[in-house]
């Protein structure tokens, strides 16, 4: 059954202890789900309202801290495997950043998160401007945006921090931004995904002909990517539990 959470109870709260309150939804609700094989995944936004289907409590915390798959340490067995669909509004419209702090606070309410962070020393790629230079486009200001797909990442007036994390949630490893390269940039990066992977026994790798990331990275952007352990900011989850039913 659905488990609902009325914000403003516990905002009124928050501030008895003189304690600024922390960005909470008006109404949440959660419910477990056992999807079909194969069914669609992902978390929709807009106009005050988030809608998370077929998600885990991993891919969850993913969205809600932006971070990669790979900077999560910790948390139960469940925590990339049980199934979940969250419906939840905002008092009003707000953008998807004030939504993501108050996915952080429903996740801590019915999911009992609690996470710290540290900087572990681990495998990493590290994000680096190729030999023969950069091949990027300056970008005159304005909005920054990037959207991202399988094999595919188009971003205007982004930071090499921003693009480095964009990276991250594609990679295998999370991505260090060691460009040395300031401001903003208007990108496209295309590659063909795995194409770095041998082919199957007895057969070809079933993938269309392309460049891999590495080789995409330095031809179309002049820079590369190089794996090394070194010192990253990640979430660890200390704790977390499935969400009660009433």
């Amino acid at each position: 059954m659905v488990r609902t959470v009325v914000g403003l109870a516990v905002c009124v709260a928050g501030a008895v202890h003189g304690q600024p309150a922390a960005p909470r939804f008006e109404v949440a609700s959660v419910r477990p789900v056992s999807p079909a094989p194969g069914s669609s995944s992902g978390i929709g936004t807009g106009h005050g309202r988030l809608t998370a289907n077929n998600v885990t409590l991993k891919r969850c915390v993913i969205g809600a801290y932006g971070l990669g798959p790979n900077e999560i340490f910790g948390g139960p067995e469940w925590l990339d495997s049980d199934r979940f669909e969250i419906i939840a509004k905002a008092e009003e419209p707000v953008g998807d950043a004030a939504l993501m702090a108050m996915l952080q606070t429903l996740l801590a309410e019915l999911f009992k998160l609690a996470v710290h962070r540290e900087t572990r020393t681990i495998p990493a790629y590290v994000l680096e401007v190729a030999r023969k230079g950069p091949k990027l486009e300056k970008a005159a200001g304005g909005v920054s945006s990037d959207a991202s797909g399988r094999g595919s990442i188009v971003a205007g007036n982004t930071t090499m921090d921003h693009f480095a994390w964009v990276l991250a949630r594609q990679m295998d490893l999370p991505v260090v931004n060691r460009t040395g390269l300031e401001g903003a940039f208007n990108l496209k990066l295309t590659w063909t995904p795995d194409s770095g992977q041998p082919a199957r026994p007895g057969g070809d790798s079933g993938l269309p002909d392309g460049p891999s990331i590495f080789t995409a990275m330095q031809e179309q952007l002049g820079l590369r990517l190089r794996s090394e352990k070194t010192p990253v900011a990640v979430l660890v989850v200390d704790h977390a539990e499935r969400p009660s039913e009433n």
